[in-house]
């Protein structure tokens, strides 16, 4: 029990908001987007706390995203589940159907897909790491954010292959290494290894572990093994 000269602090808002999303290991992205659109919430309505707010409030800040914002269909969608997870798994509050949202149209386009021969040349105007990341792309069916964190430990090159940890919907999945960038990807690895080196020498080369690996493995970051491949300082192949 605290004594008189101790005190309880209830966390901040956002920090409730951060510690439940972790709790049920969201993405990093999820748990970075969900905090910036609830502190515009909070902005927005000239910093009311939201347990005094509720659906009225929630309509007028959607609404003006979509009518004064501009916002797309997608960005509302989301804007509109960070608030949702607010008030249900953060404040305890259930609200009602929000039926006066002026909702943002999704527009109806087809996908633009890249031909071989433009990909050729897309890939002919690149090189280093920022041609072997759009090459993992197009060759082994990676997203943006999974080939720029992929780590050293999750590359096989006995079977050719790439595993993909904590991907879209919080699933890991493996995909195929192109054999054409097997060399080019162990010369990164070469490049990589001395920049890390490098790193921890002066202090640094730590990286980002999900979920309670930290505590878990608290010297993992600072591994070979668990640093990314793509490292901000390499360039030419």
């Amino acid at each position: 029990m605290p004594n008189d000269t101790q005190q309880v602090r209830t966390p901040r808002l956002l920090d409730q908001v951060r510690d439940e999303i972790r709790f049920r290991h969201y993405s990093i992205r999820t748990e970075q987007a969900y905090l910036v659109w609830v502190k515009r919430y909070i902005l927005f309505h000239e910093k009311r706390h939201p347990r005094d707010m509720g659906a009225d409030e929630v309509t007028r800040f959607l609404t003006h995203l979509a009518v004064q914002g501009n916002v797309a269909a997608s960005t509302q969608n989301q804007v509109l589940n960070a608030i949702l997870f607010l008030y249900r798994e953060v404040l305890k509050i259930e609200l009602p159907w929000l039926d006066g949202i002026h909702r943002a149209k999704k527009p109806a386009r087809l996908p633009v897909v890249l031909s071989r021969d433009e990909v050729r040349k897309l890939l002919a105007q690149l090189d280093g790491t920022q041609w072997l990341i759009a090459a993992l792309l197009y060759g082994a069916g990676l997203r943006l954010l999974e080939a720029l964190r992929l780590r050293v430990k999750d590359i096989d090159f006995h079977y050719k292959q790439l595993i993909i940890r904590d991907a879209k919907g919080q699933k890991d999945r493996v995909t195929t290494l192109p054999e054409k960038l097997i060399e080019p990807l162990r010369t990164q690895l070469v490049r990589v290894r001395e920049l890390h080196r490098q790193d921890m020498e002066d202090g640094y080369g730590r990286v980002y572990l999900p979920h309670a690996l930290a505590k878990k493995y608290p010297n993992a970051n600072r591994e070979w093994a668990w640093a990314a491949h793509a490292h901000p300082c390499a360039r030419g192949i």
